[in-house]
């Protein structure tokens, strides 16, 4: 019996297997996306916080995006057909090997912008009670001089 050597995949394999993906890098993955009878690319673009399973079959990392305010996660098989291609834009220097504490570093920051912003709000808020009851206090006195 001869065995032959079968592509099933439709995945360049060496490729993949050479793409030298690390955390802390900021990737831009291309997924392809049927609708109908159609099929499109769309870009899924941030941060790597973690590779798993080296360069198995089962390999996945994980991209960190966030999108109006909120976070988005994406885990990713390195093999999967359904990727056109994966382009790395930035390589960072890391000292983890997972980046998972960039979630809760990423929602102290937003506290701390949103405690900004409450603070600014509440000092507009004070200055404009403060123009508005001037304001009042003067239109009560030119109404009793006009009622004089």
């Amino acid at each position: 019996m001869e065995l032959k050597s079968i592509s099933i995949s439709p995945v360049e394999m060496d490729i993949r297997k050479n793409l030298d993906i690390r955390s802390g890098d900021t990737v831009r993955v291309w997924i392809k996306i049927q609708e109908g009878d159609k099929v499109r690319s769309q870009a899924f673009e941030g941060m790597v916080l973690a590779k798993k399973h080296g360069k198995e079959a089962g390999s996945t990392f994980t991209v960190r995006r966030v999108i109006d305010g909120i976070g988005v996660e994406r885990i990713f098989p390195l093999y999967a057909s359904v990727i056109d291609r994966i382009e790395i834009l930035k390589r960072a220097e890391v000292r983890r090997a997972k980046l998972y504490y960039i979630r809760d570093k990423a929602v102290k920051e937003l506290r701390r912008n949103m405690k900004s912003l409450i603070l600014e709000t509440k000092r507009e808020n004070n200055t404009d009670t403060k123009i508005k009851t001037v304001a009042k206090k003067e239109e009560v006195k030119v109404e009793d001089k006009k009622a004089e």
